[in-house]
C-alpha cells in the first residue's frame, strides 16, 4: 500500500495548445479510495495515466511514499491498472491471463499458482479458471481482468471505467463488489468514472473534474452537502439539484428570497445582513429530498401551495414537479403521499438547507463573510422564534 500526492500537475499535447490538465493538487492517505469523476472529456482518463506513467506530465510532481514517480516508466512504478476494455488474452484461459504478469517477472511457479487460487476465490471464478475470454460473460470478463491486476500486489490500483461496458443489474452487483474487495484488501485505489452514483457509493475521496481542473475535492458526503459551486451541485446527486434564479430582497434586516408557485408565494429568510448580495441575481440551490410536504403541525418553516405538473414513480420514490419562479422544480416524495397530476400540494422548505449560487460566476455565495450554514442556522433560529 502507498500514499499518493499530485503536486500542481499539468499536461498539455504541445505548444499553443490549452493545458489537458491544469494545477492538479490532490493526496490520498495509505489505503484510502479515491474517485476521479467528471464528464467526458474532463480530463480524468488523462489524468489516470500520467499517474500510471503512460502519458508523461509537462509540469508538477506525482508522488508515490513520498518518492517522486514523474519520471520513471510504467513498470517501474509498481500499480496495476484495469482499462475500460478488458484486453484480455482470447487464446489463453483464465488462468493464463492471471499468471501472464506473473510469469513475465519471472516468479516462481508454485508461487504464481498459489496467487491465482487466491485472487480466484477472492472474485470467486475458481469455476472459470480453464475456459477462454470468448466464453465468458462481460461480468466474468470484467472479474478476470480485475483479477490479472490483483494478482500483482501493486502499490496502488487504478480503474478507469471498469464498469461502464456491463449491464445496469450487474452494474450495481460488481460495484458491491468492488466496495467489498477494497474493504478486504485495503489497497490504495484511484477509480475513474463518469458515473456520480459510482461515485458517492465507492469513494473515501472524490475529485470532481471539468476541463483539467478539479472543482472540489473532499468526501462522498461534503461534497453533496456543501458543493463548491454550480457544476458541482448540478453534477453530484440524482436527480440532480433544483436550480431556482431569483433576485435577493431585504425585508426587516434581513435577506430573503422570494418564491412564486402562480398560486401562492413564499418568503425563505437567508440572513440578517445584506453583506452586499441585496438586489443581486443569483442561483438558490435546493436537494429534491429537502421539499418536503408541510405536515398538520406549525413547525415556523416556511410554506408554499404549488400546483403538480409531472409526477414520476420510481418505485421507493416518486418525484413530482411543481413551478417556482417560472421553473421546474423537483421533490422527492415517498409513493404512498404521491399526489396526482392537477393537485394543489403545500410545500415546505427549510432555510438552513438552502445554497445560493452567483448568477454570473456560478461559485458558491455565503452570508455576511459567514460560512452559509453557520449563517443559515442562526437566522432559521430566529425566523423560528417571530
Amino acid at each position: 500500500m502507498a500514499t499518493l500526492e499530485l503536486r500542481n500537475v499539468n499536461k498539455t499535447y504541445g505548444p499553443g495548445l490549452p493545458d489537458t490538465l491544469k494545477n492538479i493538487e490532490l493526496s490520498i492517505k495509505d489505503g484510502e479510495f479515491l474517485i476521479l469523476v467528471g464528464p467526458s472529456g474532463c480530463g480524468k482518463s488523462t489524468l489516470m495515466n500520467c499517474i500510471a506513467g503512460l502519458e508523461t506530465i509537462t509540469g508538477g510532481a506525482i508522488m508515490i511514499d513520498d518518492q517522486d514517480v514523474s519520471g520513471m516508466s510504467p513498470k517501474d512504478r509498481d500499480i496495476a491498472m484495469v482499462f475500460q476494455s478488458y484486453a484480455l488474452y482470447p487464446t489463453m484461459s483464465v488462468r493464463e491471463n492471471i499468471a501472464f504478469g506473473l510469469k513475465i517477472r519471472k516468479m516462481p511457479a508454485a508461487d504464481i499458482e498459489a496467487e491465482v487460487a487466491r485472487v480466484s476465490k477472492l472474485l470467486q471464478i475458481e469455476h472459470l479458471l480453464n475456459r477462454k475470454p470468448g466464453q465468458l460473460s462481460g461480468g466474468q470478463q470484467q472479474r478476470v481482468a480485475m483479477g490479472r491486476a490483483l494478482a500483482r500486489r501493486p502499490k496502488i490500483y487504478l480503474f478507469d471505467e471498469p464498469l461502464s461496458n456491463l449491464d445496469a443489474k450487474l452494474r450495481v452487483e460488481m460495484r458491491t463488489e468492488m466496495k467489498l474487495m477494497h474493504q478486504r484488501l485495503k489497497t490504495t485505489t484511484v477509480y475513474v468514472t463518469h458515473d456520480q452514483i459510482e461515485a458517492m457509493t465507492l469513494g473515501d475521496k472524490v475529485a470532481v473534474m471539468k476541463d483539467g481542473i478539479i472543482q472540489q475535492f473532499g468526501t462522498p458526503k461534503d461534497i453533496y452537502n456543501n458543493p463548491a459551486n454550480l457544476f458541482v451541485a448540478s453534477f453530484i446527486g440524482s436527480p440532480p439539484m433544483n436550480f431556482i434564479p431569483l433576485r435577493l430582497q431585504r425585508k426587516d434586516g434581513r435577506l430573503v428570497a422570494l418564491l412564486d408557485s402562480g398560486q401562492a408565494r413564499c418568503e425563505l429568510p437567508l440572513g440578517m445582513q445584506d453583506a452586499g448580495l441585496e438586489d443581486r441575481e443569483v442561483i438558490l440551490g435546493l436537494r429534491p429530498e429537502q421539499i418536503v410536504l408541510a405536515g398538520g403541525e406549525a413547525n415556523g418553516l416556511p410554506t408554499i401551495r404549488a400546483e403538480v405538473q409531472v409526477t414520476e414513480p420510481t418505485g421507493p420514490d416518486t418525484l413530482v414537479f411543481v413551478n417556482l419562479n417560472e421553473t421546474k422544480v423537483c421533490c422527492r416524495l415517498a409513493p404512498d403521499v404521491a399526489p396526482g397530476v392537477g393537485e394543489t400540494l403545500t410545500l415546505q422548505f427549510d432555510p438552513s438547507k438552502v445554497l445560493l449560487f452567483d448568477a454570473r460566476t456560478g461559485e458558491r455565495l455565503g452570508v455576511a463573510g459567514v460560512p452559509q450554514a453557520e449563517a443559515h442556522s442562526a437566522n432559521v433560529a430566529q425566523f423560528k422564534g417571530r
